[in-house]
């Protein structure tokens, strides 16, 4: 399905294993952005590739398959991999979040990942996660989630103001919560939408 593949030879690049490698030979990786312009080197757009090997479409779904294509200027076709991604210097691919994780307050482009990695930093964090949330005033706000270290004890407000502190004023939590455990896949990936669902029944 997917448009494009990376590869890593962890061995010969052993300050790269934070990335997923490079385009495999005869695969083809661009980032663009909400407008669908490709974004300047060093900088985070949504990922699209393309190989002899990419699907031709989802059967008997044109609107689904147009929604998941992007074209280039000369008519090359693309598909979207739904993740949002940098590249380095060297040409690694660092994917960054899902771009349906994507959090857009006031304007402005939140990445969960960023947040995350900065909440993660605290001595009574043991997991956590970023989830975007409507909000009145700004659209979306980001709200954290964290699973507190055995034996370490501070309460959510402390926390939430120390991660703030570290933050860029456009990008902080709107709110914390603790939680016993978080829902995850069978892969290990956090179940956002399960995070968004437990506070949507708590508000109602």
């Amino acid at each position: 399905e997917g448009g494009a593949s990376c590869a890593l030879n962890a061995t010969a690049n052993p300050t790269k294993l934070h990335t997923v490698g490079q385009p495999m030979p005869g695969h083809e990786i661009r980032l663009i952005d909400d407008d669908g312009v490709e974004v300047a080197p060093g900088e985070m757009g949504e990922v699209v590739g393309r190989s002899p090997a990419m699907m031709n479409g989802y059967h008997g779904r044109s609107e689904a398959t147009r929604d998941a294509e992007w074209h280039d200027a000369d008519g090359n076709r693309y598909i979207r991999h739904g993740d949002v991604g940098r590249f380095d210097e060297d040409g690694f691919l660092t994917l960054m979040d899902r771009k349906k994780d994507l959090i857009i307050s006031g304007g402005f482009n939140i990445y969960p990942s960023d947040l995350e990695a900065v909440m993660a930093q605290h001595p009574a964090v043991a997991d956590c996660a970023v989830i975007g949330v409507s909000s009145e005033a700004w659209g979306e706000t980001p709200v954290g989630f964290y699973v507190r270290r055995d034996g370490v004890i501070e309460d959510a407000p402390a926390i939430l103001a120390w991660v703030n502190g570290q933050l860029g004023k456009t990008q902080r939590l709107s709110a914390l919560h603790i939680a016993d455990e978080l829902p995850r896949s069978a892969i290990g990936k956090v179940l956002k939408r399960e995070l968004r669902d437990r506070l949507a029944g708590a508000a109602a």
